[in-house]
């Protein structure tokens, strides 16, 4: 099946797997200006290209109706957005510091929602992956921090908050060989996009750099080989594949791998 518009072709699968995508908040929305919940069409194309089905995600608190959702999906997307509270991951941030964030307008409900989301994930050992803030935030929910903005606390940084290129590939990053990433994309530096202000410098707990930028910045991460029994496949990157797969091939794999991994019945 293709859509023309897109130049989309979708593999043919047994069954296509059911993707929960995270969306970001707004706001206003279209419909009455309402604080609204907004998906990217990069990340359903990205996904339905893969072969999977994206479904957006509630936002809420409740953490019976969020592990349903995740109960009846195969796998979890986590996308990019606005910027985590800090509070989260650090109660001592500057002011001069704190003036960069900018959070999400829904006084932390989306932080909220995507860590209950993150700790099903992994109680119920789904795949994961994630992108930008959700590479943050999964650092985040394992007791990891962030650079709250890397222009004023990394000495020598690139220029990572390229939003004058969300499709272009701007800087390279190193991948470690043997890695999921490094395999995937089949080359030992990767070019990425880079729309981004905060960052990782150090993995927390079960997560090691898999993908490094030369001031330090971890661009991938991925579970130790310790951990890797904790799910069936999980990736984490800074930059935003979903941008790129149009252009450059290597980026799709990224998804195909994901989306094959939710197509496995899950152990139990």
């Amino acid at each position: 099946m293709t859509f023309r518009g897109n130049d989309l072709t979708f593999p043919r699968m047994g069954r296509q797997p059911l993707i929960l995508v995270t969306p970001s908040i707004e706001r206003q929305g279209v419909e009455f200006h309402d604080l609204s919940a907004s998906l990217s069409l990069r990340y359903n194309q990205a996904v339905l290209q893969a072969g999977g089905i994206p479904v957006a995600a509630p936002t809420t608190a409740d953490r019976g109706a969020l592990a349903e959702a995740l109960r009846r999906t195969d796998g979890i997307l986590l996308t990019g957005g606005d910027d985590i509270n800090p509070a989260l991951y650090d109660r001592e941030v500057p002011p001069k510091i704190l003036k960069t964030v900018a959070q999400t307008p829904d006084g932390g409900l989306r932080d909220l929602t995507e860590l209950i989301l993150i700790e099903e994930a992994f109680r119920q050992h789904k795949p994961v992956l994630a992108i930008c803030r959700g590479h943050q935030l999964l650092n985040i929910s394992f007791g990891g921090r962030l650079v709250v903005d890397i222009p004023l606390q990394v000495p020598g940084a690139l220029r990572h908050a390229r939003m004058d290129k969300p499709r272009d590939l701007v800087h390279e990053v190193a991948l470690t060989p043997g890695s999921l990433v490094s395999k995937i994309c089949n080359a030992p530096v990767l070019g990425v996009n880079s729309t981004h202000h905060q960052g990782v410098v150090e993995p927390a707990g079960p997560f090691t750099a898999t993908a490094m930028s030369s001031d330090g910045i971890v661009e991938a991460m991925e579970l130790k080989s310790e951990f890797s029994a904790l799910l069936p496949f999980m990736l984490s990157v800074q930059f935003h594949p979903e941008r790129l797969v149009q252009k450059h091939a290597r980026y799709r794999g990224i998804f195909e791998r994901f989306v094959t991994a939710c197509a496995k019945p899950i152990k139990p």
